[in-house]
């Protein structure tokens, strides 16, 4: 069983991420073998009614080739990293060995209408994961009550995703957090249904650079609704959650990439805070005028 499903799951995400380490299942506390089988693994992000696809019409590539080069002032998604980061990111959001330099800040990847080749550095969540990572069962939460951080759809149940054999360094790229896209409209009458059992995930994409200059009546326009893709929170995070944009140019709909905000050491739970805030004293949810929330 362990193994059909271990083989399901690289079948399901060969596509997206052809060159990444195996996810293996692990029990080290009793005879179960894997996870129910309504278990299902997808870097995938769902767009329910009313959300629009990906918008490429207004992407812009820039013309490097055969990489783009940090120190090159005309390379166009260069400059438009540093317009939207401005002084905390001088360069690319990644360092030469793809790892996170800067947090915090909006990530413009090169897209497909750009002329560098795949190897360019500013080229790293669209090539998915590369760091081995196991599904868990743990001693007190088992299956059931751990939350995952990492790409997973889970229609009835949750696991624990923790490290694999191999030291994650600070600012690794770990996955895609996939769940449901939703308007701000439909999310307001899922919360009043998740709130009635206090068990909410929706995900304000309400970033704070969506915010700077707008009214304080602004809204977000999306929202993700991660209450079947789960989490694993934690007020002393190892992960944390970015905004990344590749083939997309609505600035309202990034991904949710998750990375590394520490070195994990093999075999340690991954997890990050659902608020978003990453100061231990004030890790809280928010709540808006009608449902709870959790502000990015």
């Amino acid at each position: 069983m362990r193994t059909v499903l271990e083989a399901a799951i690289g079948e399901n995400t060969a596509e997206d991420e052809p060159n990444a380490p195996p996810i293996s299942i692990v029990n080290n506390f009793d005879d179960e073998p894997c996870p129910p089988w309504e278990f299902y693994y997808t870097n995938l992000m769902w767009h329910d009614e009313g959300v629009p696809p990906p918008d490429m019409t207004g992407l812009k590539g820039c013309g490097c080739y055969p990489r783009c080069d940090p120190k090159n002032g005309s390379c166009s998604c260069l400059q438009k990293q540093r317009s939207w980061s401005g002084e905390f990111t001088p360069d690319f959001a990644y360092d030469s060995r793809g790892r996170l330099k800067y947090q915090n800040v909006p990530i413009f990847e090169c897209n497909d209408m750009c002329g560098c080749d795949d190897d360019c550095r500013n080229r790293v969540v669209q090539h998915g994961r590369k760091c081995a990572v196991q599904i868990g069962k743990t001693k007190n939460k088992g299956w059931g009550t751990i939350l995952l951080s990492l790409p997973i759809l889970c229609l009835s149940c949750s696991v624990g995703v923790f490290a694999g054999p191999k030291k994650i360094y600070d600012g690794t790229f770990l996955g895609i957090y996939s769940g449901e896209l939703l308007t701000e409209e439909v999310a307001e009458e899922r919360g009043k249904k998740y709130n009635k059992f206090g068990r909410t995930y929706l995900f304000n994409l309400d970033f704070y650079f969506l915010r700077e200059g707008k009214e304080e009546e602004w809204e977000p326009k999306y929202v993700v609704d991660a209450y079947h893709a789960g989490n694993n929170h934690s007020c002393s995070p190892n992960a944390r959650l970015n905004a990344v944009y590749i083939n997309e140019s609505n600035i309202d709909k990034p991904l949710l990439a998750i990375f590394a905000c520490k070195d994990i050491e093999p075999g340690a739970e991954i997890c990050f805070s659902y608020s978003g805030n990453y100061d231990v004293s004030s890790c809280t949810r928010r709540k808006t005028s009608r449902n709870k929330r959790n502000e990015l």
